[in-house]
């Protein structure tokens, strides 16, 4: 069948070169409409139950990631030029495009009592600039607890400004530019008066985070075709076969960005990833067709030749080498997160695709080209490299126990290294800690107890339950025992507006910041539905706390990033201080909001991922008994790939290196790559039993020299290429990084010594039985073409 295909594709030539150059360009167009996601959500399944919690909240209240945070710290503060200039800036601000609305020191609402009408009114601290007497600002400042701990902190002397941003553009490109905006006003005030500023929320954290993605899939997809065509420069010594190369992986790039837009993605953390590594996994076809294609003119001299005999003996080679890291990657589509699904299915979609590629694009230019002279084929019988691979063959022939007895030690180790891995993740897991976003947030966390968002929803089971001054002492309670957590800082809740409304009745006395015990029903019914301004921040906060039946009512939290560890401790400690105040027959209580959504996440890639990886293992290896149709063989197989994937997990745990989604990500991924190395290799030892009589030690030795050659040069391609990761800004991509490149590393030795020295342990089992080798031969030994047949 090969050879027949092997045949099509050079007689037909232009015109699939033609249809490759027609796909790539209608492709290519697609790939430049592809767009960045700042969705954080994606990762959690639409039904899980707190995904629906959080619909249900944000449809209910609005959007609870939209706010950005600036942060400054000085004791200058209420000094006029810098107070007033602080003033300017909050103006400034909200003027800016998309910019809903600014809360900071100097427009912080006041309440007092009109004379006149005996009504509660609003006004901001601040008049006309400039302000002349800042003490008396300060003053009455601080007299307003409703501030205290959310837009100051009187023991560290640091002061927040909220910005808040439209929804809709937080879910569009033009975010970039809007956050970029803000930056930069701020960041001039900064540079004016010498005092760093200090900047967080979910909108410039997603922004950030999203934007440095972009970058860094341009700077990896660079570095790995700089990479591998420098290792394919000294592998091949010919500027043609890198030239080719490299066209066939950039043909894969332009398919797998085109195929991100056409079904609809846009780039994540995760698929960013993908068009470096088509880059990296698309190098290995062309290696194997190559190297072939010159082992084979090297015995005969003939073009036409050497072309079909490598279609021919490394068709189905390439083919199945493709599928197994298709399937590697392909298996996260059958998970429930949207996250994983898309990079699941895009990646294995366009490792196929890679495989027509090589398969066209090779033979179909090389028939064209010149043919190859001797300086192009001499790394065919290198001195340094025929050294090493014979010192590999002595090993595998005279040292097996050696190799059996250090695999052995290696894996106990691992194995109690793997006992010791942990699972946790964070909002800002990947960012290491000295970057600038990180150091902001501990700035957040250490003078406000953090700026993550958390929502507690608590609904009573009849309208106009929060009507009742008993349910708004609960909360009030509810709101006392949260804000006694390290972990939390600011509370907000319509018992807040009640206790400001009451300090303001009460002439501003700030000792009247305090549910009044004696308000009536009435009374608080009327505050609830209207007073003064619909559109006053007051009234804002009222009708976004409580729904127009006055049956729901949230707390909004601002926390730490604790981590989906410490989350859900956090939350046993809460819920039954919470479920001893609201009684469970007659309130409902929902923990919801951004953080333990991502959290949720988070912990379901997980879980997820562990579960792909099973998938993984039993469809590569059902591949394998299909490909060899021996339990043997599989036997061996599974050992050789599993170690690798073993010990890279003890390192993990003996290191300290978190499970968290980027982790167990490399297990999957390497596990579809090293049985690449596995196939290309049992193979040629497949292929080669019917040269030697069935004698499977020296099949053994002639596999390590003619398979060997290619597996350390695409193992090198494949390691650098994941080492390109080490680079990036992200801790979790870093990880990916250099724990593949390590598991490819591994996975090489083993191939190369553990898997040769099992096969030679097959062998003596074979002697002792007095079996023959023929259940590893196909049952059509024409299966391998005939010089006769060409």
């Amino acid at each position: 069948m090969w050879h027949n295909i092997a045949a099509f594709i050079i007689k037909f030539r232009v015109m699939l070169l033609i249809f490759l150059l027609a796909t790539t360009g209608f492709m290519g167009y697609y790939a430049l409409k592809v767009e960045l996601s700042y969705d954080f959500t994606s990762a959690i399944p639409t039904d899980n139950p707190k995904y629906k919690d959080y619909q249900a909240f944000r449809k209910q209240f609005g959007e609870d990631g939209n706010l950005m945070v600036i942060g400054v710290q000085t004791d200058k503060f209420f000094e006029p030029s810098f107070f007033n200039d602080y003033a300017q800036l909050s103006l400034d601000l909200s003027k800016a495009d998309s910019i809903e609305n600014v809360l900071s020191v100097p427009y912080a609402i006041n309440l007092f009592t009109d004379t006149a009408t005996g009504k509660l009114k609003t006004a901001p601290l601040t008049g006309k600039l400039p302000v002349a007497n800042t003490d008396t600002i300060k003053v009455a400042f601080q007299n307003l607890l409703f501030y205290r701990g959310s837009l100051y902190n009187p023991q560290t002397n640091a002061y927040l400004m909220a910005v808040r941003i439209n929804k809709q553009v937080l879910n569009s490109k033009n975010r970039t530019k809007v956050v970029q905006n803000v930056i930069d006003i701020a960041d001039a005030f900064g540079k004016k008066h010498g005092v760093e500023m200090h900047y967080s929320g979910l909108p410039f954290i997603r922004t950030e985070m999203a934007t440095r993605v972009q970058k860094e899939m341009k700077l990896f997809l660079l570095m790995s075709f700089l990479l591998t065509a420098v290792i394919l420069v000294l592998f091949f010594r010919s500027a043609t076969v890198v030239m080719a190369s490299m066209m066939v992986v950039a043909i894969g790039v332009i398919w797998s960005v085109g195929t991100i837009t056409l079904m609809g993605y846009k780039i994540t953390l995760l698929t960013a990833l993908i068009p470096p590594l088509i880059v990296v996994i698309g190098i290995p076809n062309c290696v194997y067709f190559l190297n072939k294609y010159h082992s084979e003119f090297y015995k005969h001299e003939n073009k036409v030749k050497a072309l079909l005999r490598m279609v021919d003996r490394m068709g189905i080679v390439t083919l199945f080498t493709n599928l197994t890291a298709a399937i590697g990657f392909g298996v996260f589509y059958f998970t429930k997160s949207t996250l994983l699904n898309e990079f699941g299915l895009v990646a294995g979609i366009n490792i196929i695709g890679l495989f027509f590629i090589s398969l066209i694009f090779i033979p179909a230019v090389f028939s064209f080209l010149p043919e190859p002279n001797l300086r192009h084929t001499s790394y065919l019988n290198t001195k340094w490299m025929m050294n090493l691979l014979n010192t590999i063959t002595n090993w595998v022939f005279s040292h097996r126990t050696w190799i059996y007895g250090f695999t052995i030690g290696i894996c106990i180790v691992s194995v109690i290294g793997l006992l010791r891995l942990r699972s946790e993740g964070h909002i800002v897991d990947d960012l290491p800690k000295s970057d600038k976003v990180y150091k902001d947030l501990v700035f957040f966390e250490k003078n406000f107890r953090g700026v993550m968002p958390m929502e507690i929803v608590i609904e009573s089971k009849r309208p106009h339950g929060f009507t009742h001054p008993e349910a708004l002492q609960k909360m009030d309670s509810l709101e006392s025992f949260l804000k006694e957590q390290p972990q939390i800082g600011q509370t907000l809740a319509v018992t807040d507006g009640l206790k400001f409304a009451y300090q303001g009745i009460s002439g501003g006395d700030s000792n009247s910041y305090t549910i009044p015990s004696m308000l009536s029903q009435a009374s608080i019914y009327s505050f609830l539905r209207v007073r003064g301004d619909k559109n006053s921040l007051l009234n804002k906060l009222i009708s976004s706390f409580v729904d127009s039946l006055q049956q729901k009512a949230r707390i909004s939290v601002n926390m730490a990033d604790i981590g989906s560890k410490q989350l859900p401790i956090l939350l046993e400690k809460i819920q039954p201080r919470a479920n001893e105040l609201f009684d469970s027959s007659e309130y409902k209580i929902t923990y919801t909001g951004t953080s333990v959504v991502f959290l949720e996440g988070s912990r379901f890639i997980i879980h997820s991922l562990r579960d792909s990886l099973i998938y993984a293992f039993i469809i590569i290896f059902g591949c394998m008994i299909f490909l060899f149709r021996s339990w043997r063989i599989l036997l061996i197989s599974v050992v050789v790939n599993i170690v690798p994937l073993l010990i890279t997990a003890g390192i993990m745990g003996w290191v300290g290196i978190r499970i968290k989604p980027s982790t167990v990500l490399v297990f999957s991924v390497a596990l579809g790559i090293t049985v690449d190395v596995t196939i290309r290799f049992l193979v040629n030892f497949k292929q080669e039993m019917q040269w030697h009589d069935d004698n499977i030690a020296t099949t053994v030795r002639r596999t390590i020299h003619d398979t060997g050659l290619s597996i350390i040069y695409t193992s090198l391609i494949l390691t650098a290429g994941f080492a390109v990761f080490i680079l990036s800004q992200f801790d979790g991509t870093k990880s990916l990084g250099y724990l593949t490149s390590l598991t490819l590393l591994l996975a090489m030795i083993t191939n190369l010594t553990l898997q040769p020295a099992l096969l030679l342990w097959m062998d003596k089992v074979i002697e002792r039985r007095n079996k023959s080798a023929d259940f590893l031969l196909d049952d059509e030994p024409d299966a391998i073409i005939k010089d006769s047949n060409i």
